[in-house]
């Protein structure tokens, strides 16, 4: 399996999340923002968190006009898998592969600890867990604070197209949302890290199952 994970200035988890592709038996390529095309035979691309562009005019509203981003929409226009996490979640609904926005924290304050998150839904991202389970996983952001419309809102409950919540909203993510998937189930943009707990070193691998499971899915496609 081949990942590729795409840089902007500004990303800093980038790394964190090729470390966890490659633990989990993925083959990663990492692909400057600069770039129009993705490397040839990539069977997932992770957009990762960070500060792209330092977060000026909106966070990933410039990210989401890269050159490569156009790639990566058609990527997973034609059905490819793409995990966006924390900035990334951001970029993703700028580019609108997923709906809704981030906007600031309620209580204008950037968040940086472990939470508790439930895990809903029905997604290739979430197999690897059980339905309803709870499980620990880092964020740091000042904007994840997920809103949408009613409608939106009620759409995504619908689907079972919410595949994370916080037990405990840090945030005021509307509804307790911490990720999402699109209407294929085939992109998740997600606030919390799971590249940050993906070895025994960072408290606990509840975010290692997500990578892991996403290898046997394709090996198994």
């Amino acid at each position: 399996m081949k990942a590729a994970v795409i840089v902007f200035p500004g990303s800093n988890c980038d790394r964190d999340m090729a470390v966890a592709y490659e633990q989990a038996g993925f083959e990663v390529e990492m692909v400057w923002h600069k770039e129009t095309t993705l490397p040839s035979g990539i069977d997932m691309v992770g957009v990762p968190g960070g500060f792209s562009f330092g977060d000026y005019l909106r966070c990933g509203a410039i990210a989401a006009n890269a050159p490569i981003v156009r790639d990566v929409k058609a990527f997973a226009d034609k059905g490819g898998y793409v995990l966006g996490v924390c900035n990334g979640f951001q970029v993703l609904t700028e580019t609108g592969l997923l709906p809704g926005a981030l906007l600031r924290n309620a209580e204008l304050k950037y968040i940086c600890r472990t939470i508790g998150l439930k895990v809903d839904g029905q997604s290739v991202f979430t197999q690897g867990y059980e339905q309803g389970e709870e499980i620990a996983l880092p964020i740091a952001h000042h904007d994840g604070n997920y809103h949408a419309d009613d409608a939106t809102l009620d759409m995504l409950e619908a689907d079972g197209r919410v595949a994370f919540r916080y037990t405990d909203n840090p945030n005021g993510s509307a509804r307790d949302i911490a990720g999402i998937v699109s209407a294929n189930r085939r992109v998740l943009g997600m606030m919390p890290h799971p590249e940050r707990a993906s070895e025994a070193a960072h408290g606990n691998q509840d975010g290692a199952r997500l990578f892991a499971n996403l290898t046997e899915l394709l090996a198994n496609a």
